[in-house]
């Protein structure tokens, strides 16, 4: 039998008044993430089968740098959410939670940023 009342038992271990933020994030880059995917198929399947010099000059268009490097960013932002609800649900171990949220989000950055220099170098190649 325990000598603590119900609130007492529970207090420190309620909300941490994150969640919503957190769904919303998951909302918004999901709602960001049709337009954008739709624009990149459509721009894939209408290249399908073009050279390398067709498809430096498509990257090289303003605009579509910039859609590319905003669809890697909800791509990888929306990817990161997903995972940390993943391992915040199915790791329970706090040190092993830890470590695993911090991997995870530090590849996610790594790999973003890889992709997005990988855009701009053949955006901006000289030629």
């Amino acid at each position: 039998m325990a000598l603590r009342s119900p609130l007492g038992r529970v207090r420190g271990l309620g909300s941490a008044k994150e969640g919503v933020e957190h769904f919303w994030q998951q909302r918004i880059t999901a709602l960001g993430l049709v337009p954008l995917t739709v624009w990149f198929v459509i721009s894939v399947i209408s290249l399908a089968g073009a050279d390398y010099a067709t498809w430096k000059t498509w990257i090289g268009h303003p605009g579509n740098t910039a859609l590319m490097l905003i669809l890697i960013g909800f791509v990888f932002h929306h990817g990161q959410l997903g995972l940390q609800v993943v391992i915040e649900d199915y790791v329970h171990g706090e040190g092993a939670k830890l470590a695993w949220l911090l991997t995870m989000k530090f590849a996610t950055l790594i790999l973003a940023v890889f992709a997005a220099l990988s855009v701009l170098r053949v955006a901006l190649a000289g030629g």
